[in-house]
């Protein structure tokens, strides 16, 4: 339900954002029933990935599911509470790796496929967005038809392409980010794939219609000075490179994806000044973060619970305590030096 309510919710704002769609309910309905379709018709690929893919299905346990999902919610839940954007996909495969990490059985080969899918997406986003971008630009100054003025039906058109285009996002989102939910348990043989993605696009379908009307609103008020063509791109690009990766049953990160094709639009109406904001090594980090915080979650929760290794824990926290001390050292020589400079004495 919080993916439903937070990712799937932010696909038609948009369309929402743009006056596509007016009422709120109306396209909170529209994302639930693009949610529930995809993961219903398309999400068992991703589902088979996460549940035996990455580590043996023979490996799952229900003690371990239950890592795996606190893992993963924990990981989420402190990413929250600091407003840090983390992936969900990222994330649940971090954990499951984990475990896989514990016992010593990962399958490397598929895991690499895997994260190679993380890297390449968002450069193809960015690029087919540019490029996009680039024409968009030259065909809105060339004529306001193409930006969506008056009332005409070219207008009309525009906006359902826009309202198409979101429930596209919506379908993508259903058909990937399911899994992260129902994966594990699939896995485990709690439940068979069927009812997984049934039940698990049911609530997720749930949380965006119930919980997903802010973060609605906050995503269409931020996107209003999207044109509708700008609009058209990011959601049908973002949507259709998850659709295509949910086929091939990779679970890919929809959030990264999006905000890489909005830096390509963005890139091509104000130039690569825009990248000399820290965007960059944001989106970066929080790749980087995002798999590796949870992968060290579910690997510390296995080690402590299940397969009981207490040198290993006081080694993991000895090098935690290690990090935070040389990160408050740095911290304090990098005062030192400023306040040294600033009182003259450096100079």
């Amino acid at each position: 339900m919080n993916i439903g309510a937070s990712g799937a919710a932010a696909s038609m704002g948009v369309a929402y954002g743009s006056g596509a769609i007016k009422s709120k309910l109306v396209a909170l309905c529209i994302v639930a029933a693009g949610v529930f379709l995809g993961a219903y018709l398309g999400g068992g690929e991703v589902v088979k990935t996460l549940g035996s893919g990455i580590i043996p299905s023979s490996l799952l346990t229900v003690h371990l599911v239950i890592i795996i999902l606190l893992s993963s919610t924990i990981t989420l839940f402190g990413a929250n509470l600091l407003g840090i954007p983390l992936s969900t996909s990222e994330v649940t495969v971090g954990a499951v790796v984990g475990v896989g990490v514990a016992y010593e059985k990962l399958f490397v080969s598929k895991l690499l496929v895997i994260v190679s899918f993380w890297f390449i997406l968002p450069v193809i986003a960015f690029l087919f967005a540019w490029g996009a971008g680039c024409i968009i630009r030259r065909l809105e100054r060339s004529n306001p038809k193409w930006r969506g003025e008056g009332k005409g039906w070219w207008t009309k058109a525009l906006m359902l392409l826009v309202a198409l285009a979101g429930f596209t996002e919506a379908f993508s989102a259903g058909m990937n980010n399911v899994a992260n939910a129902v994966g594990p348990l699939v896995g485990a043989g709690l439940m068979g794939t069927g009812s997984g993605v049934f039940w698990g696009g049911l609530f997720v379908a749930a949380g965006a219609l119930l919980l997903g009307g802010r973060v609605l609103e906050t995503n269409g008020k931020k996107i209003t000075k999207m044109s509708l063509l700008q609009g058209i791109t990011i959601s049908g690009t973002g949507g259709t490179l998850v659709i295509i990766s949910s086929l091939l049953g990779m679970p890919v990160p929809l959030t990264q994806i999006t905000t890489t094709a909005i830096l390509g639009i963005g890139s091509a109406d104000h130039g690569f000044r825009l990248w000399q904001k820290g965007i960059v090594t944001k989106i970066l980090k929080v790749w980087l973060v995002s798999p590796l915080l949870s992968m060290v979650v579910s690997f510390t929760l296995v080690k402590l619970l299940v397969e009981p290794a207490p040198y290993l824990i006081v080694v993991m926290v000895g090098v935690l305590v290690s990090l935070i001390g040389l990160k408050s050292l740095y911290d304090s020589e990098q005062a030192e030096k400023r306040s040294f400079n600033e009182e003259g004495a450096g100079i």
